[in-house]
């Protein structure tokens, strides 16, 4: 498609600067961007690369003096370049509700207005799914699960029995909830697997990334708080609780009965050890291991994880070990030279000292001849 400067400005409440006719057929950021593309500016530090890029016109927060291209001027420049570059992106035609021929739904599954199921997928007994939910290709939703409004599953992903979703919750493709969780128990010498007869819950406006795992609770649930987002390739164990409103990134492991308070921050590789507490508005630096619970609002780092300004310093330290370890080699070798002086003077102790004088034996007989001649003058005086 092609539209105007102008045009564009008016969808988003925005303001031109330059020539509101310019023509744009596109809408790329700066390192993407081509003629007749139109991009963002999110930060000064991206003007040197604005202007060398191939851009028409640019999305901006505040006015840029001396750029030689329009302008449009935006309150947010993310939300308004969002609304703009959907326009130029491919729109695919969304199935209309219904059920495809080729998916399997049992008698007993109850829909709300405007469901669709897509080609492979199966719905099994007493599922329940809400108004305008949207279930693609091969989604697999099992018996006794409730799925809210608004909810879209997008392919390969599988509910569990009696997993519960709220409303507005995304699944990405190979989800999983629901699963056994990680419980074994010794019996006569073989792993036997505990009970898993619980479910999982995931509140309003949850989204799960693909191929992430949620186990179900051992008797309970496992259960997942309102707005929380979690990203790709995580692994949440039975029984825990996730806040509110959490951040949850990749990679990262949550053991068994361990929980979060609401708007925790956990960044990529994180481990967290089964039974610990991490409160509110904690944020844990990647790769970081969770050994211990975590206070209210701090700021942890390193494994095992601990205030963030005592793990740089301890990082710090740790990249000096290499010249603090040819420092303690120098010295050591110095301290060996100054022993081995230290005792060569010891076994010559007036080697080094000239002051020193050693009485001869005539000298020596000389005093003594004087000390014996004292009493013989003592006598003739007498």
């Amino acid at each position: 498609m092609e539209t105007t400067l102008e045009k564009l400005a008016l969808q988003v409440g925005g303001t031109c600067l330059g020539d509101s006719q310019t023509r744009i057929t596109g809408a790329n950021p700066i390192q993407d961007a081509q003629s007749g593309d139109l991009t963002l500016l999110d930060s000064q530090k991206h003007r040197v690369a604005l202007e060398g890029s191939a851009a028409t016109a640019v999305l901006v927060a505040q006015q840029m003096e001396g750029l030689p291209i329009p302008q449009i001027l935006v309150t947010d420049v993310h939300q308004a370049f969002q609304i703009i570059a959907q326009q130029f992106r491919p729109r695919w035609e969304e199935p209309r509700p219904g059920i495809h021929r080729d998916s399997h739904v049992d008698p007993s599954a109850k829909f709300g207005r405007e469901v669709w199921v897509g080609e492979g997928s199966s719905i099994g007994r007493d599922v329940t799914i809400g108004e305008r939910s949207k279930i693609h290709r091969g989604v697999h939703i099992m018996d006794g699960c409730k799925v809210g409004a608004d909810c879209e599953l997008f392919p390969g992903s599988v509910l569990y029995p009696d997993t519960i979703l709220g409303d507005r919750v995304l699944l990405h493709a190979g989800a999983i909830v629901g699963a056994y969780g990680f419980g074994y128990r010794m019996n006569a010498g073989r792993h036997e697997r505990t009970a898993q007869i619980g479910r999982v819950r995931l509140g309003s406006d949850v989204e799960v990334g693909a191929n992430t795992t949620i186990d179900r609770g051992t008797y309970g649930e496992t259960s997942i708080g309102d707005g929380t987002k979690i990203d790709n390739q995580v692994q949440i164990g039975h029984n825990c609780k996730i806040g509110k409103h959490n951040l949850i990134c990749a990679h990262v492991g949550i053991a068994g009965s361990s929980s979060t308070g609401d708007h925790v921050v956990i960044a990529g590789q994180v481990g967290v050890k089964d039974h610990v507490r991490v409160g509110n508005r904690v944020m844990v630096a990647a790769q970081s291991g969770i050994s211990n619970d975590i206070a209210d609002g701090s700021v942890v780092m390193g494994s095992p994880a601990q205030p963030i300004k005592r793990e740089m310093q301890c990082i710090m330290v740790r990249n000096r070990l290499p010249d603090i370890r040819e420092q303690v080699r120098e010295m050591a070798s110095q301290l060996a030279t100054l022993q081995s002086q230290l005792s060569i003077e010891m076994d010559n102790p007036l080697k080094d000292n000239p002051t020193d004088e050693v009485e001869s034996d005539d000298q020596k007989r000389g005093k003594l001849g004087t000390k014996e001649a004292q009493p013989e003058a003592k006598r003739k005086v007498a």
